[in-house]
């Protein structure tokens, strides 16, 4: 018990398990009556065929059936509360878990591992299904079996080493599901993910696939990843038939030689007819949950991998310690030898970075690819993982903030536009509650309010009906709306016009000139001229280390050379 209670508190989901006790305790205490209620069948077998087959005496029938009936129908209702507790265990218990399993996944995507995350919401539900099903029980029944058993050998020796032998040979049907089953089991699944996450990846891509004609070439390398998967996946299966085939035959075979037992012990003159049937009952009960358990031993399986990998997503992806609420952004940033690193890489991506910004101010960042600009954009955010250093935004560290109060007082528009599923405005407005004003506005900012208004709903046009004709200059202007929405103190843009024509570029200057007017810092990573005419200061980068930050005069010059 020790043992079990370590085991849980030493992680984020333990913790959560074990807030629960106090409803798994009930849950306990209503299997008890159950279990106890179990025996009422046998009590009436044997009054039955050992007292009224004999005295003939139809009140004692009547007043045992009633009281069987009644004890059937207060044991229905233990089971019914008790499943009545648990599913509302496992509500709350989602309930609890969902929004932070949901921050944990996008944590992970951002650290490039996407298909971890799309795995743990399945997880959850296979923990979900396990907890609030039948097969949950028999950790609550399997304590009774032994107490069956003495009943067992109370009424006849004999009668408890047939019920032990056959004890013995479900436990050894258990162990044999868990040994092989588990690792086949587990492998399956890991191969089954890496297939499906290989065909979601290509299907992101389907406009180059069948343009270049890629998708024989890939149906093959897909092909031997789904082949795999399905080897391993059978081998699986196969031993888990086997497994259910055995506990079948011993299953039969207990029912028929219980009841020879019990009737040799009856010609013999040690067991009475009644005890003899009540015994078969009695074995039944003792059994059932080891049967249970061999046959749901997949499930339990699959909600131990689920358990295992939900657990360890929370630990790669802890919540932030101790986030301040942000207050007003407006004001000087400071970089205190920043730099970043990430995991099998020696060299640092960023490193030793210091220089001061004011408000009101648009710095442009350039250098060659891989000098680490876009990983620069995510550190001023306070996304970046591996972060050394600070980066300060009026005297407040951008990594200690909390994200959603955050949010609303920062625009981003990365180099990989992503619209999500939802109306034009939805997305303007950041799927927050949409200000009608505030969308408009942003949308004129970024010279797209007309475009949009001859759109087949305007405003709440669904991005998926937009998708097909919006050009990747149109879907980058979107996107930029999206940045500008609500006017932020710090807006970070990753070459926003990479997608543009020269009137969206016009579109994008006057937006930068007017949110530079409102007193933002901007930030961008720029090689036009027309875009640099508008930064105040140059931020050169060359292997991560920064070469040139200076201001820039009213006509930029050519780039230096890096």
């Amino acid at each position: 018990m020790i043992k079990l209670v370590q085991f849980l508190q030493r992680s984020e989901l333990g913790q959560l398990v074990w807030q629960a006790r106090k409803e798994f305790m009930w849950v306990g205490i209503f299997s008890c009556v159950y279990n106890l209620l179990l025996i009422t069948p046998t009590l009436y077998m044997l009054q039955v065929f050992d007292r009224v087959m004999l005295s003939r005496s139809e009140v004692t029938l009547i007043v045992l059936t009633l009281l069987v009936l009644a004890g059937l129908m207060l044991s229905s209702f233990a089971d019914w509360i008790r499943t009545r507790v648990l599913v509302r265990t496992t509500l709350r218990f989602d309930q609890q878990l969902n929004t932070r399993v949901l921050k944990a996944c996008f944590d992970s995507r951002r650290k490039g591992t996407e298909e971890k995350a799309q795995m743990v919401f399945n997880d959850l539900t296979s923990m979900r299904q396990l907890i609030s099903g039948q097969s949950f029980f028999t950790i609550f029944d399997i304590p009774w079996t032994p107490v069956y058993l003495a009943v067992l050998f109370m009424m006849h020796p004999v009668l408890g080493w047939t019920g032990l032998v056959f004890m013995v040979l479900f436990g050894i049907l258990a162990y044999l599901s868990n040994k092989w089953t588990e690792a086949p089991f587990e492998q399956a699944m890991e191969a089954a993910q890496v297939a499906n996450t290989y065909v979601g990846a290509k299907l992101k891509n389907s406009e180059i696939v069948e343009s270049l004609g890629m998708l024989s070439n890939l149906r093959t390398r897909w092909l031997r990843l789904y082949l795999g998967h399905l080897k391993i996946h059978t081998h699986s299966q196969e031993n888990m038939h086997k497994v259910q085939m055995l506990s079948k035959l011993v299953r039969q075979c207990q029912q028929s030689v219980v009841l020879s037992v019990g009737a040799y012990l009856v010609i013999q003159g040690e067991l009475s007819s009644g005890a003899m049937v009540a015994s078969n009952m009695l074995m039944s009960n003792a059994l059932r949950p080891i049967d249970m358990l061999v046959s749901s031993w997949k499930m339990f399986m699959q909600a131990k991998t689920a358990y295992l990998r939900v657990e360890k997503m929370l630990a790669e992806n802890p919540l932030q310690a101790n986030p301040s609420q942000p207050s007003d952004l407006k004001g000087p940033m400071q970089w205190h030898n920043l730099g970043t690193t990430v995991p099998g890489r020696a060299e640092p991506i960023l490193q030793g970075l210091n220089a001061v910004f004011n408000e009101g101010q648009v710095i442009a960042i350039a250098g060659h690819s891989g000098a680490g600009k876009s990983t620069l954009l995510r550190c001023i955010l306070g996304i970046s993982q591996g972060v050394t250093g600070q980066v300060r935004l009026n005297g407040q560290d951008m990594t200690h903030m909390k994200r959603e109060a955050l949010g609303g007082q920062v625009g981003y528009m990365p180099q990989d536009i992503e619209l999500m599923d939802g109306s034009i405005a939805d997305n303007i407005a950041r799927f927050g509650e949409v200000n009608s004003e505030a969308v408009i506005e942003a949308a004129q900012k970024v010279g797209i309010h007309q475009m949009i208004l001859r759109m087949p709903r305007g405003y709440d046009t669904a991005i998926g009906e937009a998708g097909g004709f919006l050009s990747g200059g149109q879907r980058q202007r979107l996107a930029l709306a999206r940045a500008i929405y609500g006017n932020p103190q710090l807006l970070v843009l990753d070459e926003p016009n990479a997608n543009m024509d020269e009137q969206g570029t016009t579109a994008l200057v006057t937006t930068l000139n007017l949110m530079k007017s409102t007193g933002a810092l901007i930030f961008m990573v720029a090689h036009d001229r027309n875009l640099l005419a508008t930064a105040d200061r140059l931020v050169v980068l060359a292997k991560g280390k920064m070469l040139h930050n200076e201001a820039l005069n009213p006509e930029p010059a050519l780039l230096p050379v890096v």
